[in-house]
């Protein structure tokens, strides 16, 4: 069974999706682009935007009940290659060495609201 998960704590959908879909015990999070939910406004500058998706999956998976621990897989979208470093620093920041997900990073052309990233997750329940 399908379980719809959301929260007032990240950006609410701006499309025909879900922030994030439990189905047995798998955790499924859309990709979370800077908005600052409180305000609904883009945050600007990759360092300010990398924070704000990590803040904004956060509060889904705990919205969900899980952590960044249970998370196994990430996909992160940048605008530029030359971002790469400052995010991977910043995605680090959030997450325990002990228990890394899976992770690709490609860069896109074009994202939503013209963002400089994107990153959705899979999380599984311990």
């Amino acid at each position: 069974m399908k379980k719809i998960i959301n929260t007032v704590n990240a950006p609410a959908a701006i499309g025909p999706y879900s922030q994030a879909n439990l189905a047995n015990g798998v955790l499924y999070i859309s990709g979370q682009i800077p908005v600052d939910p409180a305000t609904g406004k883009l945050v600007e500058g990759i360092e300010k935007e990398t924070h704000q998706v990590m803040k904004n999956l956060e509060a889904i998976l705990t919205e969900a009940g899980m952590t960044f621990k249970n998370v196994v897989k990430a996909t992160i979208f940048l605008k530029s290659m030359d971002d790469f470093a400052v995010m991977n620093d910043i995605y680090a920041s959030y997450l325990d060495a002990e228990s890394y997900p899976a992770r690709e990073t490609v860069q896109v052309s074009c994202l939503p609201k013209n963002v400089d990233i994107e990153i959705s997750m899979i999380a599984h329940q311990d």
